[in-house]
């Protein structure tokens, strides 16, 4: 299948030069609340993770993620009524690869910002606190859909922050909300399953941001697997 390169980023690393992690600041209660998740999912299971590859579907069409727990990178393939999309970063550029003769005229440019954090969601980022250079703070407790929440404000050194709502009954995420901008967006997860040792939800459905009505991600399979570090940087030919 023929696709073209339409956007291409390069930034300066934002990994901070004596040792990005080393930088890291967290707050007392802001480790509690993930530590305490970390632990309702897996413990000391997560050290061994070295790659996740979801295969599901979105709003009925193929959706395949690839994410680095152990450093920044990110790739999706999903695709569409008008055929694949293509979209990655490595921790330094971001890009996208959409079908042939696509009309990408309204396509905005690559937000490296918004690419890191969700690099950093996608791989767990919030419970390997050696690996990444980020922060995070203690929001407090929230309501919500008759449920209570603790909230933690993760931010990613050079990214964006998200709020990552953990219930407070269970431990698990429940939300990861988006708040920066006017139109608030918010991904709530749920059918939390067994893969191997670990617990990860199987479904998300992101609503706001513009969006008409809520769409839904549905995963068949996950699997913690290493990934080639070359997925997540632009393709020398097109897949």
């Amino acid at each position: 299948m023929q696709v073209r390169t339409i956007l291409v980023a390069l930034a300066a690393l934002w990994a901070l030069a004596a040792g990005g992690a080393a930088y890291a600041q967290y707050a007392p209660e802001a480790v509690r609340v993930m530590e305490r998740a970390r632990a309702a999912t897996g413990g000391a299971a997560w050290a061994k993770v070295a790659g996740v590859h979801e295969l599901g579907a979105e709003e009925g069409f193929r959706h395949e993620r690839w994410a680095d727990p152990l450093r920044y990178g990110l790739r999706t393939d999903v695709a569409g009524p008008a055929g694949r999309v293509v979209r990655g970063y490595n921790g330094a550029g971001a890009w996208s690869l959409h079908p042939a003769g696509a009309d990408v005229s309204g396509e905005p440019a690559p937000d490296l910002k918004a690419a890191r954090t969700d690099a950093y969601v996608a791989g767990y980022g919030y419970y390997f606190r050696s690996r990444f250079d980020a922060r995070a703070s203690y929001v407090g407790q929230r309501r919500a859909d008759g449920r209570a929440f603790e909230v933690v404000r993760a931010h990613p050194n050079g990214g964006s922050p998200r709020e990552l709502w953990f219930d407070a009954k269970t431990g698990l995420l429940g939300r990861i909300v988006e708040a920066e901008g006017a139109r608030p967006v918010t991904v709530e997860l749920s059918d939390y399953r067994k893969v191997g040792a670990l617990t990860v939800p199987f479904r998300f459905v992101t609503m706001g941001g513009g969006l008409a009505r809520p769409r839904t991600r549905v995963l068949e399979t996950v699997r913690f697997e290493p990934v080639d570090r070359a997925l997540f940087s632009l393709p020398a030919r097109a897949p």
